[in-house]
């Protein structure tokens, strides 16, 4: 591209294809070419898979697995991401259109590619305005908590499939019952297969490649066919269906997929539509942001790679705008086929390029075989790559580690479970946030001492540090605004009424990062207060921002003492520390 390098940089920061595309060589196009193949193998059953469990026609997953893939690979970070549908989002796709659904299919899949449209608007806005932060208020417990009950939830609502049988609920309490109500319709030839197809994909899973590697194939290859599985069960499958062989005419099959590409269409604007699933779009939007760039990060560490958080919003926004005008569901970074993908040897977003172009002829050339693909192959593909995702062990761990963070993983997973999945991430949200406010509301804090022969000071619970009978030095490890500082009053005021024969005061604020209007003001009024008790007030150790916001304010020169730069220091000064 010509122009200044400052101008090429530019670009390369937009696009990023511009960087990777101008090295592009022959080495790398067979290996994305390598990896896009696997990765198609594996995408289409998966991209029909979660249409279905989002509610959709299947044909919606074929179709989010096209533009999508090739709105990233134009603007990703990642080498090794694959965009595409994924469970977790199909889940919340699912009961976000259900109520739209249930009065019209056709309303539902409006409602699908409203939320793409808004959910890539959400993103969008989130790279350029640089609000990639958003997502740190989904803490890992209640990620955790989310993800264990939506595997939970999804493997669950495959069981009508499995069975044979017509049940639905939006948590696991109305599955349950709907499932029971209906059991005794259940299909036994359907469930005969379905129970040898879940056990071939387990056993495939655990042992597919160890197996494959007795048998003398090489490590590369016997991975691959142990994941490409199954896609060749959707092939035995479907042809299964076509031949008709005994025993399998009762067997539900996907139903007619329609050849051809979808009509590039813009969302339908109905304000009513929109505004109901605003809230919906912005849960879906930062769940599978959290989930992307997760996988992202960890696969470009294994590579030396660097993402950005910002721009990898941005392209995830285009992809889902992308997504909404092809008539396709929301879409993002799916965990397993970026495993695949890179593991497969993708070397850069080009092999999402090629994966495009393998949907697309799958769309155009085997949507009448597709169309015989019994459901239960599908459905047994999701329960057994959704029970992967769940880990009980998270569950003691975060026990052991932290109980507040229990708390909240525990209860994000069963407000999931048994109310719904909007509202189960919505309280684990505020839940993290009322749990910082609260942690951050009663801060750490430790009256110090130094440690004898040295400039170091501890804490005294924890520590054999030396003290001054008439000086205490009070350590906060949290910064000062208005949530926690009247909590830092009443320590001082408890200090104050403990040590009758205090002369000074010192403050050690090393951990104090930031400091606000509330929190000088509790400040000033803790000098007052000291300095009318003929005890001097004190800081030390203050960084630099704080002190440019202390210089802003009367405090410094109505301090009933000094600020230091050390704690040492203020020992010096008070006659109380030991020598060196």
């Amino acid at each position: 591209m010509s122009g200044s390098p400052r101008a090429r940089a530019g670009w390369q920061k937009v696009l990023p294809i511009v960087q990777w595309g101008a090295q592009y060589n022959r080495q790398q196009a067979f290996s994305d070419l390598t990896a896009a193949i696997i990765v198609t193998l594996m995408l289409v059953p998966q991209a029909l898979a979660y249409a279905m469990l989002s509610g959709l026609p299947p044909e919606v997953g074929l179709y989010a697995s096209m533009l999508p893939l090739v709105a990233y690979a134009l603007l990703g970070t990642s080498g090794t991401l694959a965009v595409g549908p994924v469970a977790v989002a199909a889940l919340m796709t699912a009961s976000a259109i259900a109520p739209f659904s249930a009065q019209d299919p056709a309303l539902g899949l409006q409602a699908a590619v409203i939320l793409a449209c808004i959910s890539g608007l959400f993103l969008l806005l989130a790279g350029l305005f640089k609000l990639g932060f958003l997502a740190n208020f989904l803490s890992h417990p209640v990620i955790a908590g989310f993800i264990a009950a939506a595997s939970v939830l999804i493997a669950t609502s495959q069981l009508p499939t499995l069975l044979g049988i017509d049940a639905h609920g939006d948590n696991l309490t109305d599955l349950w019952l709907s499932i029971s109500a209906h059991l005794h319709q259940w299909h036994p030839a359907t469930a005969l297969f379905s129970a040898g197809t879940i056990a071939l994909l387990v056993l495939t899973r655990l042992y597919g490649t160890r197996c494959l590697q007795q048998w003398g194939f090489n490590p590369f290859w016997a991975q691959t066919l142990s994941r490409a599985v199954p896609a060749m069960l959707v092939i035995a499958g479907t042809l299964a269906m076509h031949t008709h062989l005994p025993g399998l005419a009762e067997i539900k099959t996907v139903g007619h997929i329609p050849a051809g590409l979808p009509d590039l269409a813009l969302p339908t604007m109905s304000p009513s539509l929109w505004q109901a699933l605003l809230m919906p779009a912005i849960m879906i939007s930062i769940v599978g942001y959290v989930e992307s760039i997760s996988v992202a990060q960890n696969l470009a560490m294994k590579r030396r790679e660097r993402v950005r958080p910002d721009q990898e919003l941005i392209a995830l926004g285009v992809a889902n705008l992308a997504a909404s005008i092809s008539a396709g569901q929301p879409v993002t970074g799916g965990v397993s086929r970026s495993v695949v993908n890179m593991d497969a040897g993708a070397q850069t977003p080009a092999a999402g390029l090629m994966t495009a172009i393998g949907m697309l002829l799958a769309t155009v050339f085997l949507a009448g075989w597709l169309s015989e693909l019994p459901r239960l192959i599908l459905a047994a593909s999701i329960v057994v790559a959704v029970l992967s995702l769940f880990d009980l062990s998270v569950f003691f761990h975060t026990w052991q580690r932290n109980r507040s963070d229990f708390v909240a993983l525990l209860m994000t997973f069963a407000i999931t479970l048994f109310i719904n999945v909007e509202t189960g991430i919505s309280a684990g949200v505020l839940l993290s946030i009322g749990l910082h406010l609260y942690r951050s509301s009663r801060p750490h804090m430790a009256i110090v001492g130094q440690v004898p022969g040295t400039e170091h000071f501890r804490n005294v619970d924890r520590h054999q540090v030396a003290l001054c009978p008439d000086v205490v030095t009070l350590r906060i490890d949290e910064s000062l605004y208005f949530a926690n500082a009247r909590y830092l009053e009443q320590k001082v005021l408890e200090i104050v009424a403990d040590t009758p024969t205090l002369k000074h005061l010192v403050l050690m604020c090393s951990a104090v990062n930031a400091i606000d209007g509330s929190a000088l003001e509790v400040l000033e009024m803790i000098n007052a207060h000291l300095q009318s008790l003929g005890i001097g007030f004190h800081l030390s150790e203050v960084k630099g921002p704080v002190m440019d916001i202390l210089q802003r304010s009367h405090l410094p020169e109505r301090l009933n003492g000094h600020i230091y730069l050390t704690q040492f220091k203020a020992y010096e000064a008070l006659a109380c520390f030991q020598p060196t």
